[in-house]
């Protein structure tokens, strides 16, 4: 396939280039420069007036709750989704699998219409959980990524025995990681250090949510009398997810032994639970990539994120982000923290984009490609979504 007379931002730094062609094939952008001649065979695309982006990555989400929407709006974290004891967890457990199938699928549809190419799911309940979002997934061409978990958590006095991983899981361990791409593990609060370290020595995809909250930063410093950040290293995570209370400290340590961060903003702040501290964990060098959290709280919708990111962190914290670092976020750096070959338009990487209406009503005209995306761009201002080289919605 060739696209023809395109805007595009291209690269890590995402140039703007104001007219290019794009040839792909086997899903992969193979060249991209003007004037690319087409073979008599290929399927050519004119694309003038159009702004082709690299298609969002959602890096955290759990769309498992898509049924729970807006429950319990005025309580707790804990009390909505604590992994044991939260209402989320009970809804889970007391919802047909038919039905938790069709809300799943009916959020990855609306993750496609807005953008997102691939998304990154925590996903509960086990081995049957995974299984269940698959069967969702079987109809909707988007990207996934899924970090598995057991079922199996430690209470608090089991955390300061520090409770070794039971011999009678690791087979079932065994068998959930050849059904998904890597561990979701919900925080060091709920799993021993031992059970972490355990968990440390699987190959595949590690990440942990940490320091989402005071409360649990101080139940972790009461309990074990260790960071909570500091504990939850002993997974030897990839990435950790949130990092909202996380000290300066913490963040040096991450920046030196992790890939990134993922920040849920809107989740945070949904919560109650405060806003990430952007620039402190840009000052400390951690790689940050964006995810919009529990449906039960939130849309999965990286429109909005990127926008309420931009402004709150001005309003809160008094400091200017530029809005291409944002969209960095969204993209370019999702595609760094999880090595894979998507989150950038460049030649060899995955054919996975988003065509742009530049002359929409809510766009034009155009001055700041990159302020305009973060904090005009809707869902109403996409012509297309592609995925490996296929348009999987919308129409050019």
């Amino acid at each position: 396939m060739l696209i023809k007379n395109v805007s595009a931002l291209l690269g890590n730094e995402l140039k703007y280039i104001q007219n290019t062609n794009l040839k792909i094939q086997n899903e992969r952008f193979t060249r991209i420069q003007p004037n690319i001649h087409a073979s008599s065979s290929e399927n050519v695309i004119d694309c003038e007036g159009l702004l082709l982006i690299p298609g969002f990555v959602n890096c955290h989400t759990h769309i498992g709750d898509s049924i729970a929407k807006d429950i319990t709006l005025n309580s707790s974290m804990d009390k909505r989704v604590h992994p044991v004891s939260g209402i989320k967890s009970q809804i889970l457990k007391k919802t047909s699998k038919n039905h938790l199938k069709n809300f799943m699928k009916n959020s990855c549809m609306s993750m496609l219409k807005k953008g997102i190419t691939t998304f990154v799911d925590f996903r509960e309940g086990g081995i049957d959980g995974i299984l269940l979002l698959k069967e969702a997934l079987s109809e909707v061409p988007i990207r996934s990524i899924i970090l598995g978990r057991l079922e199996y958590y430690h209470k608090f006095d089991e955390l300061k025995k520090n409770t070794s991983f039971p011999l009678e899981k690791v087979e079932e361990l065994d068998s959930l990681l050849k059904k998904c791409d890597g561990l979701g593990i919900s925080g060091a609060n709920e799993n021993s250090a031992s059970q972490l370290r355990y968990y440390s020595k699987t190959t595949k995809l590690r990440a942990i949510h940490s320091a989402e909250t005071k409360t649990s930063i101080s139940t972790s410093k009461k309990i074990t009398g260790n960071s909570e950040v500091i504990r939850a290293m002993d997974l030897k995570p990839h990435f950790l997810v949130h990092m909202t209370y996380a000290s300066e400290g913490d963040l040096y340590s991450a920046a030196k032994k992790i890939r990134g961060i993922v920040i849920c903003p809107r989740a945070n702040a949904s919560l109650a639970e405060g806003i990430p501290n952007i620039s402190l964990m840009k000052k400390t060098g951690c790689t940050i990539a964006i995810g919009t959290d529990n449906i039960m709280i939130n849309s999965p919708d990286m429109f909005r994120e990127m926008d309420y990111l931009w402004k709150v962190s001005m309003a809160i914290n008094k400091f200017r982000i530029n809005p291409k670092e944002i969209l960095k976020m969204a993209t370019v750096n999702a595609g760094k923290i999880l090595k894979k070959d998507f989150g950038v338009i460049e030649t060899g990487k995955l054919a996975d984009g988003i065509f742009i209406d530049k002359h929409s009503i809510d766009l034009e005209p155009i001055h700041n490609v990159y302020a305009s995306i973060v904090h005009r761009c809707s869902e109403l201002d996409i012509k297309a979504v592609m995925i490996g080289g296929k348009i999987v919605h919308g129409k050019i």
